[in-house]
């Protein structure tokens, strides 16, 4: 781990998938010299039925209050942050629950094409039912209308696709590009999340021939573990900066706090 990072991407037991609490994240980037962490645990999923993938409706005030005695604790070092899956059907529901609380940043994500975890080791099967061109054209559809809604800070591991080792059989270059185009045109931060490199695909997400594209195109990034044990909090990040600085990217986005309140984001060298 080093001082010249921060971790926005990790998740608590609250979840149903996870361990350790809030505190317990914050000590561990505490002890590993992070500069700044964001608690981000994933937000009730509206209109899903499956209460293991995500914290439940009635635990959302008291993570937040959690959260925010830790920011009381630890001025400028945490913040309250949120993964809000992105479902088309239900940007209202969506927007009506992140705006019930004082979220200072919030990781738009989807886990989810048409009712379907491709995420989710327990369905992985689905896709020898499904032309994997198809699946990643949807899903990158998707994140572009995700970005564009202007809900979201920071967009979560951008190609999660290939996270148990599906890549796509023709050149998606295009669709690739048209999707960090719109990425670009929104505003958001993409993160380099370095849980890809502890999964079967081994490498980040998004890939290295995608930052480089992104850094073209004028992405800012951002650095998230995707933890979801205290001792996974800013694992991988050396690696991660090696992919951006080979990509061209002199700077990193850290969030934080101004005195007033609002958040602010500040280029840090790599």
């Amino acid at each position: 781990m080093s001082r010249r990072y921060a971790d926005y991407h990790t998740h608590t037991a609250r979840c149903g998938h996870a361990l350790g609490s809030p505190a317990e994240y914050v000590e561990a980037a505490r002890e590993g010299g992070l500069i700044g962490i964001g608690i981000s645990d994933h937000m009730p999923l509206v209109g899903h039925p499956d209460p293991g993938l995500s914290m439940h409706p009635d635990d959302l005030t008291g993570y937040v209050a959690e959260v925010q005695k830790l920011k009381r604790r630890y001025p400028g070092y945490v913040l309250l942050g949120v993964e809000a899956d992105y479902f088309p059907d239900r940007v209202d529901d969506i927007r009506a629950v992140l705006d019930s609380q004082p979220f200072d940043y919030v990781i738009g994500s989807i886990h989810y094409l048409d009712g379907w975890g491709f995420d989710n080791p327990e369905q992985v099967a689905g896709f020898a039912e499904r032309d994997i061109n198809d699946v990643y054209l949807k899903y990158l559809e998707l994140l572009g209308d995700a970005a564009e809604t202007g809900l979201y800070t920071v967009i979560g591991h951008l190609d999660l696709v290939k996270k148990f080792g599906h890549r796509p059989t023709r050149d998606l270059a295009v669709a690739f590009d048209r999707l960090l185009k719109r990425l670009a045109g929104s505003g958001v931060i993409v993160e380099l999340n370095t849980a890809g490199l502890r999964n079967v695909i081994g490498e980040i997400y998004p890939g290295p021939s995608i930052v480089r594209r992104a850094r073209e195109v004028g992405i800012p990034i951002t650095f998230g573990s995707d933890a979801h044990a205290p001792s996974d909090v800013g694992w991988g990040f050396e690696q991660a900066a090696a992919v951006a600085r080979s990509a061209g990217y002199g700077a990193w986005v850290r969030l934080r706090e101004s005195a007033g309140g609002r958040v602010e984001r500040v280029a840090e060298r790599l």
